[in-house]
């Protein structure tokens, strides 16, 4: 799936941290995967102050994720919830579409 900087990002701040041995195997495998290489690291420049990170957005900024079928579970289950609880925030909804809404 193709996921772009920012949704990466977003997409690792709502991941559970907490789970069963199973589903924390897949939350680390997806947390890898959705992180970023050293090379990502030097092309990004990123720069984090507080709680906000930002990054050189002129490059190619999205990337092909593999995400498996219990990854995407974990992702949509966690967007519901925040949207459950009326916690989901404008910078979730496109995520949320495509993982909650999908057609």
């Amino acid at each position: 799936m193709k996921l772009s900087v920012r949704e990466r990002l977003i997409i690792l701040t709502i991941l559970p941290q907490e789970g069963d041995a199973v589903t924390l195997r897949v939350l680390r495998k997806l947390q890898e995967n959705l992180s970023f290489t050293e090379e990502e690291h030097q092309l990004y420049k990123f720069v984090q102050k507080d709680t906000t990170v930002t990054w050189d957005d002129t490059v190619e900024q999205e990337k092909d994720i593999e995400i498996g079928g219990k990854g995407r579970e974990l992702i949509g289950t966690a967007l519901a919830k925040l949207n459950d609880q009326k916690k989901l925030r404008m910078e979730h909804l496109d995520i949320y579409e495509r993982f909650v809404e999908k057609d």
